[in-house]
């Protein structure tokens, strides 16, 4: 797959998702260079904690004043956070119903990031680590609600087992479009998860694929293929995802490392070396 974007619903999504978490007081500032260095997808949440949603909101603001970019260029993806996830910076009045709780934090959103249209609106992880609650179908029922208004594009649910997956797509109405999960070598870099995506119509967003793995992505057999292409082991990684279906997510804050997170576009790893790398690590059972 070399296309930079993937159309999903008629809304074109790129393969590669600037991720702003933990980013604080140099969020406008980073979330400006990445746009700049040509990331075109922007992925927040409404939750203060690990996010400063309005600064991503004020470089957007000032790379179109620029010319940097257009709107309708841009995806946007932010997420609903349930109050367990959050600090008491809430984006909703916790005293009120979870459905109110989601269209609270979703306008909020709206006015942190300047637009009526948010291209992609995921809940932030179910309430529980097994199976999902009266509270996950009261949000998930919201932002269906969000969804039929035509003020979010695409819906999708973060940090989610399989089980919850199965669960949520026998269940809703609208079904997710994506799944974003943190990814794993040692756990087959969540293989279970993402078949059930590529059966099922779903698109994979994987994150911490460098953070999460880094004993794994400094072993002999990816150093190799990294000088064998000339490049480095991020970008192996990163290609490796691309090539098995995943929309990648990066947070890094270096303005070279951005260019070449995107140069991974114009990197071709050998079926060989996709299957190295996703065995390259025994899965845990």
């Amino acid at each position: 797959m070399t296309d930079r974007t993937v159309l999903i619903d008629g809304v074109r999504v790129p393969r590669f998702l600037y991720g702003t978490a933990w980013k604080e007081d140099k969020t406008q500032q980073l979330t400006e260079l990445a746009l700049q260095q040509g990331f075109r997808g922007i992925d927040t949440a409404n939750q203060r904690r690990h996010y400063h949603e309005a600064a991503i909101g004020e470089a957007i603001k000032a790379a179109i004043a620029r010319g940097v970019v257009k709107r309708e260029e841009l995806f946007l993806q932010t997420k609903f956070t349930f109050q367990g996830g959050q600090d008491h910076r809430l984006p909703y009045d916790p005293s009120a119903p979870i459905t109110k709780q989601v269209e609270q934090s979703f306008a909020s959103s709206l006015l942190h990031l300047g637009t009526d249209i948010i291209d992609s609106f995921v809940l932030h992880g179910p309430t529980q680590r097994i199976g999902l609650m009266k509270a996950d179908w009261e949000a998930w029922r919201a932002m269906e609600a969000i969804h039929d208004s035509r003020r979010a594009r695409l819906l999708g649910v973060s940090n989610v087992s399989l089980e919850q997956l199965q669960e949520l797509c026998k269940g809703a109405r609208v079904r997710p479009r994506f799944v974003q999960n943190r990814c794993y070598a040692v756990r087959g870099w969540d293989r279970g998860v993402r078949e059930f995506c590529a059966a099922n119509g779903v698109v994979y967003q994987g994150f911490s694929l460098l953070t999460a793995n880094l004993n794994e992505l400094i072993r002999s057999e990816v150093v190799r293929i990294a000088e064998r292409h000339s490049v480095d082991f991020a970008q192996v990684v990163f290609r490796f995802a691309l090539d098995v279906g995943m929309i990648v997510l990066t947070g890094t804050t270096n303005a070279d490392h951005m260019r070449t997170d995107l140069d991974v576009f114009n990197l071709r790893l050998e079926p060989e070396e996709i299957a190295l790398i996703e065995q390259i690590a025994t899965p845990r059972q």
